[in-house]
């Protein structure tokens, strides 16, 4: 017997420890070169392991453990020869149809099924174990997926593809969560309690919110900016702009390209605090909120000063599919010097955003609501939107603060200065 090892490789500088968050193959399977057969979570990313050798796996640990860089993940036999059956990747499509199947059947027949269904037949539909976790938090059905891993299997991605649609409804037009919950089995009164170990990410993210209230001296400051002007802009020339360059123009890159003009001309905004040194960036790479069904990430767009609109709507959208379906890069989640969130997308009014660390200052977005305003002792009805500026008032001074607010609400309210960069 010829054992290879497999351990947890260096990942990057800043990660000592990874999650082993779910096997994609199962225990005894054989593996070849290169196929991946499971995925780490760290602090920042979701990576896959691929095999390092082809042969037979074996578990050394156990899904869901965390494990130090240079642990043990599993052992690979390779005295182990490749089962008969399996077609290799480039042959497959070759070989006849009946030759498969009787080929499979010699391999499967001990272990198929008692209702004699194949394993392919087996696997469809089922989903993998961390695919499972996902569809109960949902509580979705299996049913309800399309399976695109092996045989049909339903992956941790089919599962987050899932989570992000809208449920079906019944024929009556009641949603299926409301049948479910008048049913016997779950109890409309259950005082059922669970216990779950959170998640990498989840615990990266409480660390980090606590450690920005308790090591910074975080303020907030709040204005609102009268959305009329955007509006009609984008109304104006938002199907030139897709038919040009193929996405829409977005509020986002509207407020990074605000904020980045005054960011340059407001540096001590752009810095942070590193010991008992300033550090000042003479670029801004802002940093955008990203909800997932795992939590929240802020991959940073780099150099938006020098981006055109749609370089900005092209970066965030590529971040923002990557980042949902688990496949943001370590080098993608590093840097930043400001961030931008959009509560308004979930019909926040107004909140105080937290500081993403070692960033010293974060702009809070909010929900545009049809409200009077007085516009030349005149009351008028106005797109408005509250915006909130959270910052570490060790580096950012009050007034720096507010004039900065002021000055990215007057660009966004008079968007030709925006756009000539004045």
């Amino acid at each position: 017997m010829s054992l290879v090892e497999m351990k947890v490789p260096v990942i990057g500088e800043s990660v000592n420890e990874v999650t082993l968050s779910e096997w994609l193959k199962e225990n005894g399977d054989y593996v070849e070169l290169d196929e991946p057969i499971c995925e780490f979570e760290s602090d920042k990313a979701t990576l896959e392991f691929p095999a390092e050798a082809a042969g037979k796996l074996i578990y050394v640990a156990e899904q869901g453990a965390d494990l130090p860089i240079g642990a043990l993940v599993a052992k690979i036999d390779t005295s182990v020869e490749k089962p008969a059956g399996k077609p290799s990747e480039d042959a497959g499509a070759d070989k006849p149809a009946e030759t498969e199947k009787k080929e499979e059947s010699k391999i499967d027949e001990k272990t198929a099924p008692e209702s004699g269904t194949s394993d392919e037949d087996y696997a469809k539909g089922h989903p993998s174990p961390a695919a499972g976790k996902i569809l109960k938090e949902k509580d979705l059905k299996p049913s309800d997926v399309n399976g695109t891993g092996k045989d049909g299997r339903i992956t941790k991605e089919d599962a987050l593809k899932a989570a992000d649609k809208p449920k079906k409804e019944t024929k009556t037009g009641t949603p299926d969560i409301q049948k479910r919950e008048t049913g016997k089995s779950t109890g409309a009164f259950s005082r059922e309690e669970r216990r779950e170990k959170m998640s990498r990410m989840r615990r990266t993210i409480a660390s980090r919110l606590v450690s920005a209230k308790n090591n910074t001296a975080m303020l907030t400051t709040f204005n609102e900016v009268d959305m009329s002007s955007i509006m009609e802009l984008r109304k104006k020339y938002q199907e030139q702009f897709v038919n040009k360059h193929g996405i829409k123009l977005g509020f986002m890159s509207l407020f990074a390209k605000a904020c980045a003009h005054v960011l340059l001309e407001m540096p001590q905004v752009n810095a942070h605090l590193d010991g008992d040194d300033l550090i000042y960036h003479d670029y801004v790479d802002i940093s955008i909120a990203i909800s997932t069904p795992t939590g929240l990430v802020v991959p940073p767009v780099h150099n938006v000063e020098s981006l055109d609109y749609h370089e900005i709507e092209n970066k965030i959208k590529e971040l923002a599919d990557k980042a949902r379906d688990g496949k943001l890069t370590l080098d993608e989640m590093r840097g930043g010097t400001f961030t931008i969130t959009n509560g308004g997308v979930f019909g926040s009014l107004l909140s105080t955003p937290i500081l993403n660390e070692p960033q010293s200052a974060i702009l809070g977005m909010h929900t545009i609501q049809q409200r009077p305003v007085a516009v030349e002792g005149k009351v008028e009805i106005r797109p408005m939107m509250y915006v909130a500026l959270s910052y570490d008032h060790r580096v950012i001074d009050g007034s720096s603060s507010v004039t900065f607010l002021v000055k990215v609400k007057e660009l966004l309210e008079d968007p030709v200065r925006l756009l000539m960069g004045i």
